[in-house]
């Protein structure tokens, strides 16, 4: 077993339940938010974000993994407040969410001074805070491994061998990104059980989803809800996945939403129009019955949803 870290305290691995690995109670441009807080509502971003989580707690929830980290508004007060009005446990995260740079403070410094306060976060607690990070955040997109984004992987690599923390990376399957992140962390001497690889259904390519799971790494199928015209539609996702558990994969993978109960990057009505079904009970209102339907069994469904986040957090393969 495993000691976690939540925003409540630590747990054992074996408490954690029903886990929905990515969702995220509040995603803000957190310059934006610090220089121009007249255009945020604080109560009613608290008030959704409460919903959502009380809408999962109703149906079994037991643990939401949220990793907001810097550059898309963590704030440790605001998650606190959400877990202290419920009963689930949120596992918040340490590290930078960055497709091609970081603050002149990072670019003069190493990438371990930029690990330690990452560690720092895990061990010690985050913005001055007890409470402390369960797991680690990088991110790679389209723009590829930039110096300043490969700067970030390694540091987060290098916290993990500190702390033994697992890491989730955000990528971006067409262009391969996934893939490159494993390189970067095999060379910093990762185990890749203990990595999570986001967003791996935004593609259906069997190819490159097979070369992720040879590696060893987990995959996230964690943005249903975000369908044309963003990404994937739900029926490729769905047939992604069935595909990947005929070949006896649904001990690599996940199955959540990336839902933000409240994001400012598009204005909240357009947000709704463009992504109608997202939430985060969509995976366990819709999506579950037509996996079910599909031919994947309950046991595989509780595979992806409870048992893949203890092995993660263990490093296991058990």
């Amino acid at each position: 077993m495993t000691i976690i870290n939540t925003v409540k305290g630590q747990i054992d691995s074996s408490q954690l339940g029903c886990t929905l690995i990515h969702e995220h109670l509040r995603s803000r441009s957190e310059s934006v938010a610090f220089q121009f807080p007249h255009l945020y509502d604080e109560a009613y971003e608290y008030q959704k974000a409460l919903e959502q989580v009380l809408a999962v707690e109703q149906r079994g929830v037991q643990t939401i993994c949220d990793p907001t980290v810097m550059e898309i508004g963590r704030d440790i007060r605001f998650m606190e407040r959400v877990a202290n009005a419920t009963s689930v446990q949120i596992i918040a995260a340490t590290g930078i969410y960055t497709y091609h740079y970081v603050p002149p403070h990072f670019q003069n410094r190493s990438i371990d001074y930029m690990a330690e306060v990452f560690v720092r976060d895990i061990e010690v607690g985050i913005q001055n805070t007890s409470i402390k990070a369960g797991f680690l955040k990088c991110a790679t997109d389209a723009q590829g491994i930039t110096p300043d984004v490969e700067k970030v992987i390694r540091a987060v690599a290098r916290a993990h061998k500190k702390t033994g923390v697992p890491i989730m990376t955000h990528s971006h399957p067409a262009s391969g990104t996934g893939l490159k992140q494993l390189d970067i962390f095999d060379e910093e001497g990762v185990n890749p059980k203990k990595v999570l690889i986001s967003h791996c259904g935004d593609t259906d390519s069997l190819d490159y989803l097979l070369q992720v799971a040879e590696r060893g790494a987990f995959m996230g199928m964690d943005r249903y809800g975000i369908g044309r015209p963003l990404a994937l539609p739900t029926e490729r996702r769905n047939d992604t996945v069935i595909q990947l558990v005929k070949r006896g994969y649904a001990n690599q993978m996940f199955l959540s939403q990336d839902y933000c109960c409240t994001i400012d990057w598009f204005p909240e009505e357009v947000t709704r129009q463009m992504l109608p079904k997202w939430s985060m009970t969509y995976v366990l209102d819709e999506i579950i019955p037509q996996l079910i339907e599909g031919g994947v069994s309950e046991a595989q469904i509780k595979t992806m949803l409870y048992d893949n986040a203890r092995r993660w957090f263990e490093g296991s393969g058990d």
